[in-house]
């Protein structure tokens, strides 16, 4: 027999079930909804990632001394390039080259049509610095003239130095290297080089062999001590003399400056019978210089005097007739012919 209980257990039974059902109910399609837009969601992430990827790449950021210049793509490439054309460039007399902007890389996401690397090594091939190799044709360590052929200088030099090394005292020639930053470095031709040092070498022989024939033991006669007409010379005998001349006459107007003829050092100045004012000078080794019938003394005995140095002025005192300087030079005491080293 069926209860009022019974009855109404079974009516909440029935009706809790259908209250399950219908939660589920609702649930399934939430979750349903719920799928669809991460769905949803999803490909539209996709699409964008997508986007992106086709539009940016993964680029490098470049900026010199902190201010941002482009971008490239490969890094190590790029700075390949730097080493090869930049930093170790060859070509003509070229010694090194020295970066001023440096770059630094920073990896991004970029369009890849941003990308300027021409324009970024133009920049830094820009402000590099060369600096070239020449060489220069040095004697005794002055140098003369610059060129850009090393071997053709150091040809020429070598073929110089055969030539004049045993004709010209203490003649060091060398190549020495130039550096400079200047591209434009006036440099001339190793031909033109060798012409002018054969022309002033051959100079320095014909004054080199002047000096030999000025030169008596050891002392350079290099001034002539006054100029004029030679009147009378060593070993003459004229009307006046009953003996040969013993040094040379050279006649000059009255006050004409007398010179020292050689380094030296006065070792008379005074009246000398017919030499009338004298002057000797001592040049060492037994070498004397005579400068007579002077209207004026000027050194003074002691007195160091150099080539050249004014030391009386012509006259006509003591045994002379006219305004002239007698002129001697002894060794040892003998007159010897001054012509041989002066007035040649």
């Amino acid at each position: 027999m069926i209860t009022i209980y019974s009855i109404i257990k079974m009516l909440l039974y029935k009706q809790k079930r259908s209250v399950k059902f219908i939660f589920n109910l609702k649930l399934k399609n939430c979750t349903k909804d719920i799928v669809r837009l991460l769905m949803l969601l999803l490909i539209a992430f996709a699409i964008v990632v997508t986007i992106i990827l086709i539009k940016f790449k993964p680029v490098y950021e470049v900026s010199i001394d902190g201010v941002q210049v482009g971008y490239i793509q490969d890094k190590n490439s790029f700075e390949n390039l730097i080493q090869e054309e930049i930093v170790n460039k060859q070509g003509d007399n070229i010694a090194f080259t020295d970066l001023t902007k440096t770059p630094t890389y920073k990896l991004t996401m970029a369009d890849v049509k941003q990308t300027n690397e021409s324009e970024i090594f133009t920049q830094i091939q820009e402000s590099s610095i060369t600096t070239y190799r020449l060489y220069a044709v040095a004697v005794n360590d002055e140098q003369r003239s610059v060129v850009n052929s090393k071997e053709e200088a150091e040809l020429a030099v070598e073929n110089l130095k055969q030539e004049y090394s045993d004709k010209i005292e203490n003649l060091n020639i060398t190549v020495q290297e130039v550096f400079t930053q200047d591209i434009n470095t006036p440099t001339v031709e190793v031909a033109s080089v060798v012409t002018n040092l054969e022309e002033e070498f051959e100079e320095q022989i014909a004054i080199q062999k002047e000096i030999e024939a000025s030169t008596f033991n050891g002392v350079y006669f290099s001034v002539k001590p006054v100029s004029g007409h030679i009147t009378s010379r060593f070993g003459a005998r004229e009307s006046i003399r009953t003996h040969a001349h013993k040094g040379m006459d050279i006649a000059a107007p009255r006050g004409t400056q007398i010179k020292a003829s050689a380094d030296g050092k006065i070792s008379y100045s005074g009246w000398m019978g017919g030499y009338g004012n004298l002057i000797i000078i001592d040049h060492g080794n037994g070498i004397q210089t005579y400068y007579g019938h002077c209207s004026k003394l000027y050194a003074k005995v002691g007195e160091q005097v150099t080539a050249g140095d004014v030391i009386a002025a012509v006259g006509s005192t003591g045994n002379s007739t006219g305004n002239h300087l007698h002129f001697e030079i002894r060794k040892n005491g003998t007159q010897i012919n001054p012509q041989k080293y002066v007035y040649r």
